[in-house]
């Protein structure tokens, strides 16, 4: 709505968006992300991206006609600083194929458009600016007022306004600033990732500080979740265990063979029970060793992820597993007095795995 708005007043006033900077760094301010598309607002997301590119170039155009003696036009250095921290790469690149002398800007405290990408997590417009020219050497040597590099800003701790708008996860947000630490360390001289600032601190002793409050904030939820997904696969251990050494409908003392003949969903039961006995095991035994592990920062990269990734598919597995198991024997019950439960039953049973897939 106020991207419409803003594309009929600067069509019908385009000179108003040149009287100064403000037009331009509001857009920067602003600008939709083109990657945030949903499914079922994803016309509407497009439709405003098609818009503020319009306004963009609109008032870029105006900007452009104005005389200025300089090397590049003052209205671009603010608009473009903001939005290397917006991750607004259309903006960025639209001002820079204009101006090119415009990649110098610096704001109050000395930083240049991609510090500010990088303090930021603005991937994409860190991507750009780096591939821009030939200024990667003087990226990777990059250091501001403290001696602080690139890969220094990359392990403080982001903005309060970038963390409110990734994951609430803090084991998630932790692994995210461990991998864009990763990310900006391919992009340094090899000296320069330990290499100390004025305070005497590496990139790696400023993460660590930087972290801690959200390291025991991860490391209480990842806890927390080990303990109840533990619960879990215990009950479910118990119950296939159970299971497992009882047959269905009982079983003549003499001759040990069940009494219920239907052997095809007698051995899909017995199938299904085993793998969900195995996995629910398993399960537990991965979620107990993520709750006796003592955590490092560097854990939250791969290894404590890897855990939990596998500890939860094989609970997924379980619990699928024990649905169907549960419904084998509901047919094995039932399958000759009513034989159409067998569709209402499977369609019960796809339910939670259905629900949890897709969550």
């Amino acid at each position: 709505m106020l991207l419409g708005l803003a594309l009929v007043l600067v069509r019908n006033f385009p000179r108003f968006s040149s009287y100064s900077d403000e037009v331009l760094y509001s857009i920067a301010k602003s600008f939709p992300d083109g990657e945030r598309f949903v499914l079922f607002s994803s016309i509407k997301k497009k439709r405003e991206q098609s818009e503020a590119k319009e306004v963009l170039e609109i008032v870029c155009d105006e900007i452009d006609k104005l005389e200025y003696s300089g090397t590049y036009h003052p209205f671009y250095a603010r608009p473009i600083l903001e939005a290397s921290c917006q991750n607004a790469v259309e903006v960025v690149h639209e001002i820079l194929i204009r101006s090119p002398e415009a990649i110098p800007s610096t704001d109050k405290n000395g930083y240049g458009i991609i510090q500010l990408a990088i303090i930021h997590r603005s991937e994409k417009v860190f991507r750009y600016i780096y591939e821009f020219g030939e200024h990667k050497n003087l990226y990777r040597t990059l250091e501001d007022s403290y001696k602080n590099n690139i890969l220094h800003l990359a392990g403080k701790l982001a903005p309060v306004s970038v963390r409110n708008q990734r994951t609430r996860c803090p084991a998630l947000q932790l692994q995210q600033d461990l991998q864009w630490q990763e990310e900006i360390k391919k992009c340094v001289f090899p000296t320069y990732i330990t290499k100390e600032n004025i305070f005497k601190e590496t990139p790696d002793m400023i993460f660590n500080k930087e972290h801690k409050n959200l390291m025991k904030e991860g490391e209480r939820w990842i806890r927390t979740m080990a303990k109840s997904c533990s619960i879990i696969a215990a009950l479910i251990t118990t119950l296939t265990f159970t299971a497992a050494i009882t047959i269905p409908g009982g079983s003549d003392q003499v001759k040990w063979t069940p009494f219920l003949e239907n052997k095809k969903a007698l051995i899909l039961f017995s199938i299904s029970n085993t793998i969900s006995l195995f996995a629910s095991i398993t399960t537990l035994l991965v979620f107990l060793s993520i709750q006796a592990s003592c955590y490092h920062v560097k854990d939250f990269l791969v290894s404590l992820p890897r855990k939990v990734f596998i500890g939860l598919f094989f609970l997924l597995v379980s619990a699928t597993a024990m649905m169907v198991a549960f419904s084998a024997v509901l047919f094995l019950v039932f399958c000759h007095q009513i034989p159409w439960m067998l569709a209402p039953i499977a369609g019960l049973a796809i339910i939670p795995t259905a629900f949890v897939v897709t969550l």
